[in-house]
């Protein structure tokens, strides 16, 4: 048994739902083929800690978690960076503000690649101590992909907090007077919706439709794109399924809403995932499951070649999450 088949099969005893066909069970009998193209994206994970405790996170960030991404690690990354011509270089976490040498890192990635993307909960960059930072994306002209559940104040705040709705708006006011969201500024802002329970998300193309509607009308606001996406069973959202009684429910729908279709533009495809600690994976919710690059923990210090054309991808059930519906790219 090789190292990436025993990683998966450890994984698949998480969710343990009789009538569930594992994931990779699903492509070899359907003759489908899941492997890597070229890598043009680098995604590093910052840090655990978050200010916010999200009935849908994944990795069960939080405002007690200890693990931040260390100024060795971040030296780590831009060695990689450096080496290699990556198109894309996402930042996320936890909540990535929260790393105290975060501006550093935006700083020195910033001329290394095409697009810097930052990844945001609108509520933890929304400080007065934080308009450096701010000041420094627009000056960078980093990308921020933000976190907006509902455009309902009940909704959001359901799943993210009290208070955090109200906060959310007052920082997309900011934003968007920075020029994000707004024509020909050059300062993306896209949103990403997920449902706030265990369903899956509405059309996206209406989802968008209404929230650019209720946004501007109420607040004014604008935005580039809204993005919706299915939450992932694991962490967090993985706990609450289970306590609420939906888990195996919520994935048997995810399986049944199986589209092979999404598999050429999943992201696994083109990507490299690095944790806190600077290790490798196909992906920041294998993270959660210690799912490794390749089934075996390797450091990025330790990368010399990238993870090339037919490579293989670690999967588990957790990936029917990607590829239910119109896919998770």
């Amino acid at each position: 048994m090789s190292n990436l088949q025993a990683a998966e099969d450890l994984s698949s005893n998480l969710f343990q739902i009789p009538a569930l066909e594992t994931f990779r069970e699903n492509l070899d009998n359907n003759g489908l083929d899941l492997s890597r193209t070229h890598c043009t994206t680098l995604q590093v994970n910052v840090g655990m800690l978050c200010n916010q405790s999200c009935k849908h996170c994944h990795l069960d960030a939080g405002p007690s978690r200890k693990e931040i991404m260390s100024e060795k690690t971040m030296t780590d990354v831009l060695e990689l960076a450096a080496r290699f011509n990556f198109q894309t270089i996402d930042i996320t976490g936890g909540a990535p503000e929260m790393n105290p040498h975060i501006q550093t890192l935006i700083s020195e990635l910033a001329p290394l690649c095409k697009t810097l993307i930052l990844r945001s909960n609108l509520t933890a960059i929304a400080e007065k101590k934080q308009e450096p930072l701010l000041q420094l994306l627009s000056d960078k002209k980093v990308t921020i992909v933000a976190s907006l559940p509902s455009f309902n104040e009940a909704q959001s705040e359901t799943q993210r907090g009290k208070n955090s709705f109200a906060t959310s708006i007052t920082t997309l006011k900011k934003l968007n007077s920075l020029g994000y969201g707004l024509p020909d500024t050059g300062l993306e802002l896209n949103l990403v919706s997920n449902p706030t329970g265990a369903f899956l998300p509405s059309s996206q193309e209406q989802t968008e439709k209404r929230f650019r509607q209720m946004l501007a009308r109420k607040w004014g606001l604008s935005f580039n794109n809204l993005y919706t996406f299915a939450n992932v069973p694991l962490g967090r959202f993985l706990t609450w399924l289970k306590n609420t009684g939906n888990l195996e429910d919520y994935v048997l729908k995810l399986a049944a809403n199986f589209n092979s279709c999404s598999l050429d533009g999943l992201m696994c495809r083109s990507l490299i995932s690095v944790s806190w600690d600077g290790y490798l994976f196909d992906c920041d919710f294998n993270q959660a499951l210690n799912l490794y690059m390749g089934g075996r923990k390797k450091h990025i210090s330790d990368l010399h070649v990238l993870p090339g054309p037919h490579d293989s991808i670690a999967v588990s059930e957790h990936c029917y999450t990607c590829t239910a519906g119109s896919g998770f790219t």
